[in-house]
């Protein structure tokens, strides 16, 4: 496994500090962020989960606890839409140059509006996908939403 990643290579041009966290990623597992939490000793609402989403057909980020499901209704309110939906696999990882399951919400190809969970701020370290399947980065929740440009609110379900 490779320790550098569009995320990383991001973060440290951005001067952001993050600590490594590789875990043995699961393909089978029935839902990943919970698995890596579970793997690594965490909480699971400290682990936080990427998805690609479209808001009004339009391709957005949102950065949730891997133990909660998006509010795909307070997601399109917090970005000014009408409706949000989750997008497909293949457009994600086409879109993000990651693999799903591997999605960072730093270094993707392309800069989308992003919106991150607000209990993010509970945590003195929150880890979040590092660019590849196995790859968790530690980093404080200011410095991830800086990074990320996201909007801090409440997400979830």
């Amino acid at each position: 496994m490779s320790k550098t990643t569009p995320a990383t290579v991001a973060l440290t041009k951005a001067g952001v500090a993050f600590a490594l966290f590789p875990y043995d990623y699961d393909p089978d597992a029935p839902r990943v962020g919970l698995q890596a939490a579970e793997a690594l000793g965490v909480a699971p609402e400290q682990v936080f989960k990427t998805l690609m989403v479209l808001v009004d057909g339009a391709p957005a980020c949102v950065i949730v606890p891997s133990d909660c499901e998006v509010s795909m209704k307070k997601l399109a309110a917090v970005l000014g839409a009408k409706s949000a939906q989750m997008m497909k696999p293949a457009d994600a990882e086409r879109l993000t140059g990651y693999k799903v399951g591997g999605v960072s919400p730093f270094g993707q190809r392309k800069a989308v509006p992003t919106a991150m969970d607000e209990t993010a701020i509970l945590f003195d370290q929150v880890l979040i996908n590092g660019g590849q399947r196995g790859l968790l980065l530690g980093l404080a929740p200011e410095d991830a939403r800086r990074a990320a440009k996201a909007v801090l609110a409440d997400l979830t379900a």
